[in-house]
C-alpha cells in the first residue's frame, strides 16, 4: 500500500480563554497539521504543537519542516514499512520533536485505518478508561474556587492546578481549594519549574494536610541533585515533565533509586508514539509510573496521546486535556468524555474526521 501524497498545512488558533502559567500568558495556539494520503483513499492525519520553550521547536518550524524534502520523500514509500520510515524521520529531525509527532501520528494513523484496527490495537490496548485532569492556570484565589467549581459542576473531579509565580498565593490556593472541594475534588499541582528547593520545601511543610496526587516539574531542569535529596515518599509524588524529553532523559533519570516516581509523557517533548512507547518501557522497568500530558493540541494528536497511554499497562494518570482549551478545530472524535473519563471512539485509525 503506497503513499500517494503528503499534505502540510499550519493554522493560528485561538483559545477559549486565555491563561497563565509560571512560563508566560497565551491567547491563541499554533498548530502544524499532515495528511498522509494513501492508495484507494485512505488518509491518516497527523498534528504537532511543540512548545519551543521547552524544546525548542515552533509551530511555524514544524510547518516547515514537515514541507522538506526529508518528509516528502514519504511520497512512494510503503505505510507496511511505517516504523523504518519514522526510525528513518528521526535521524533526520533528531530535536524536532514537534515535526516528528507530526509525522509519526499520522503514519500510525494511516497504517491502522489500512489494516482496519484502532492505533491501540496495534499494540494491544491494556489500559483504561481513566480519569483526565483539567488544568486551572495561575490566577487569584477566588479565581481559582470559581474555575474549580465551574469544571467539577461539569463532570471532572481531577483538578490540576498551575502554581509558580508566588509561593504564598500558591499555598493559599491548595489550602483554600481543599477546604472547599477536598470531598469532590482530586487535586494534582505543576509548578512548571517555578520552586527552587528552599521555596519547595517551605510548600511542601505549609500544604501537608493538603493531599495531592502528582506534583509536577517543580524545580528547573538541572537541579535533579536538589530532588534526589527529598524523602523517597515525595519523590514518589513527583512527574518528570520539562526534564524528560527524550529516550536518553528517561534512561538518566531511571536509576535504582529513581529521581522521580513519575514520568509525564508527551507525544510534543519526545515526538511521537513510537518514541513515547520507548520512554514508557523504560520506566517500567524501573517501576516508574506513567502520567501522559500535552500542550494545547488539536484532538488528533490528542487521540495519540490517549492510544499510547492505553497501550501500557503501567499508565496511572492522564492530563489530555489540551484540546478543551481550543476555541475551534479542524477535527472531531477521537475519544469520548463520560463522567470525567476518556474513551477512546474504538473506530479505526485514531477515530478522528475532519470537519
Amino acid at each position: 500500500m503506497k503513499i500517494l501524497d503528503i499534505r502540510p498545512s499550519l493554522r493560528s488558533i485561538p483559545l477559549k480563554k486565555p491563561y497563565a502559567i509560571a512560563g508566560g500568558d497565551f491567547d491563541h495556539v499554533n498548530l502544524a497539521f499532515l495528511e498522509i494520503e494513501l492508495e484507494h483513499g485512505i488518509i491518516g492525519y497527523g498534528s504537532g504543537s511543540p512548545a519551543p520553550e521547552v524544546v525548542g521547536e515552533s509551530a511555524e518550524m514544524t510547518f516547515e519542516n514537515l514541507c522538506s524534502g526529508d518528509v516528502m520523500m514519504l511520497k512512494g514509500c510503503d505505510i507496511r514499512e511505517y516504523e523504518a520510515l519514522i526510525r528513518k524521520l528521526r535521524e533526520r529531525f533528531p530535536d524536532r520533536p514537534g515535526t516528528m509527532a507530526a509525522v509519526d501520528i499520522a503514519l500510525h494513523d494511516a497504517f491502522a485505518r489500512w489494516r482496519g484496527v484502532p492505533v491501540a490495537a496495534l499494540f494491544g490496548a491494556c489500559s483504561g478508561p481513566l480519569p483526565t485532569s483539567v488544568t486551572i492556570g495561575v490566577m487569584d484565589v477566588q479565581e481559582t474556587l470559581a474555575e474549580a467549581e465551574a469544571y467539577l459542576s461539569t463532570g471532572f473531579r481531577h483538578l490540576k492546578v498551575k502554581l509558580g509565580r508566588d509561593p504564598e498565593e500558591d499555598i493559599e490556593r491548595m489550602i483554600r481549594l481543599h477546604e472547599r472541594f477536598g470531598h469532590r475534588a482530586t487535586l494534582r499541582v505543576d509548578m512548571n519549574q517555578g520552586y527552587d528547593i528552599r521555596s519547595f520545601r517551605t510548600f511542601l511543610r505549609r500544604t501537608v494536610s493538603v493531599p495531592m496526587e502528582v506534583i509536577e516539574q517543580p524545580l528547573p531542569v538541572g537541579t535533579e541533585e536538589d530532588i534526589i535529596k527529598l524523602p523517597s515518599d515525595v519523590r514518589q509524588l513527583l512527574a518528570a515533565d520539562e526534564s524528560l524529553k527524550d529516550l536518553e532523559a528517561a534512561r538518566c533519570l531511571s536509576t535504582a533509586d529513581p529521581v522521580f516516581g513519575i514520568f509525564n509523557i508527551k507525544l510534543m517533548k519526545c515526538g511521537g508514539i513510537q518514541a513515547a512507547r520507548e520512554i514508557a518501557g523504560v520506566a517500567k522497568a524501573s517501576g516508574i509510573r506513567l502520567f501522559w500530558g500535552c500542550n494545547d493540541e488539536s484532538v488528533v494528536s490528542i487521540s495519540a496521546a490517549l492510544h499510547a497511554a492505553y497501550s501500557c499497562s503501567h499508565t496511572v494518570f492522564l492530563d489530555l486535556d489540551g484540546s478543551f482549551d481550543l476555541a475551534e478545530d479542524l477535527f472531531r472524535g477521537g475519544f469520548e468524555m463520560r463522567d470525567g473519563l476518556m474513551y477512546l471512539s474504538g473506530t479505526q485509525g485514531l477515530g478522528v474526521n475532519k470537519y
